[in-house]
């Protein structure tokens, strides 16, 4: 349980400091150099997603972990359905299209959509830090990027949302047939 705790925290405070002190990020950023900051930002995020990985694994080896609520069992279809059109929208913010210009942050949406959908199929107190930790930085991210009026400027075409729709079907066929079974051992179809 501790390293779910420890794995939230270490993904969540760089994110969350960045979105609620910008001004600080960029003035530390500015002297420990780019380099440094994005290296510290970058391992502290990572201890903390293999230290919830971890989390995740040691609750399987203890018959399934402990509930804080009961999952949403005709939530499963809702969820594989937020879950593909979260991965479209993570594909549409590295374009420019007009899912990008109407949506402004679709990435942090997409994350939102992901987590979200997760934490209503999923109760158990190690997945509830792990996704919980993940939805409340895209949450952030989304009001205060919002509240302080960032926005893309991009001419927006069509073949950036086509991109993204295929980069969304992909990563989800990718997820649902392949990581998901087989490197999770959390199979989704069947």
């Amino acid at each position: 349980m501790s390293y779910a705790i420890a794995g939230a925290l270490l993904f969540a405070t760089p994110h969350l400091f960045s979105i609620l002190f910008p001004q600080l990020r960029n003035r530390m950023r500015a002297q420990w150099g780019e380099k440094a900051w994005k290296g510290l930002y970058a391992l502290a995020s990572l201890v903390g997603v293999v230290l919830l990985v971890l989390a995740y694994r040691a609750m399987g080896d203890s018959a399934g972990g402990e509930f804080l609520y009961q999952p949403w069992a005709a939530g499963r279809h809702l969820a594989m359905l937020a879950v593909l059109v979260a991965f479209i929208l993570i594909g549409a913010s590295h374009g420019k299209g007009y899912i990008k210009h109407y949506l402004q942050h679709p990435f942090s949406i997409g994350i939102a959509l992901w987590a979200g959908s997760h934490l209503l199929v999923n109760g158990e107190r190690t997945l509830v830090w792990l996704f919980g930790s993940m939805f409340v930085v895209a949450l952030a991210d989304l009001v205060f990027s919002f509240a302080r009026g960032k926005r893309p400027a991009i001419a927006p075409n069509v073949r950036s949302d086509i991109i993204a729709a295929v980069t969304g079907l992909v990563l989800y066929a990718v997820f649902l047939l392949g990581f998901h079974p087989y490197v999770l051992g959390v199979p989704v179809v069947g």
